[in-house]
């Protein structure tokens, strides 16, 4: 179950936060909305895949706002909870590779003694 009981509350809380970084620093923010709205534009790739790719990366960088707002953003384009369960699992496959390759590094490491 999630830490987050109430999403809706979590996402609005976190909109207002930005707009307070947005007071503090509107540079950064400035260039965080162009980089997000450059990158919305694919000619591609349609909505649904391009959240559901959202979405597992959000899962490999642990960033919980990023999760809540391509969940939602994946299901207002028709991504239904198989969709999004399955770009869950191939952000879970990811993160296992990685811990895979990394303890490979570890072995290697070992093997340079002390």
């Amino acid at each position: 179950m999630s830490a987050i009981k109430d999403w809706p509350a979590y996402s609005a809380a976190l909109r207002e936060r930005g707009k307070e970084l947005g007071q503090l620093h509107p540079e950064i923010v400035k260039g965080f909305v162009a980089l997000n709205n450059g990158a919305a534009k694919t000619q591609h790739l349609d909505a649904k895949t391009r959240e559901l790719i959202s979405i597992a990366v959000a899962i490999t960088t642990r960033c919980e706002g990023c999760m809540d707002a391509h969940v939602r953003k994946a299901m207002a384009a028709g991504a239904s909870k198989e969709e999004i369960a399955e770009a869950l699992g191939v952000a879970i496959a990811l993160n296992a590779g990685a811990a895979f390759t990394y303890a490979l590094h570890a072995l290697d490491r070992a093997g340079e003694g002390a």
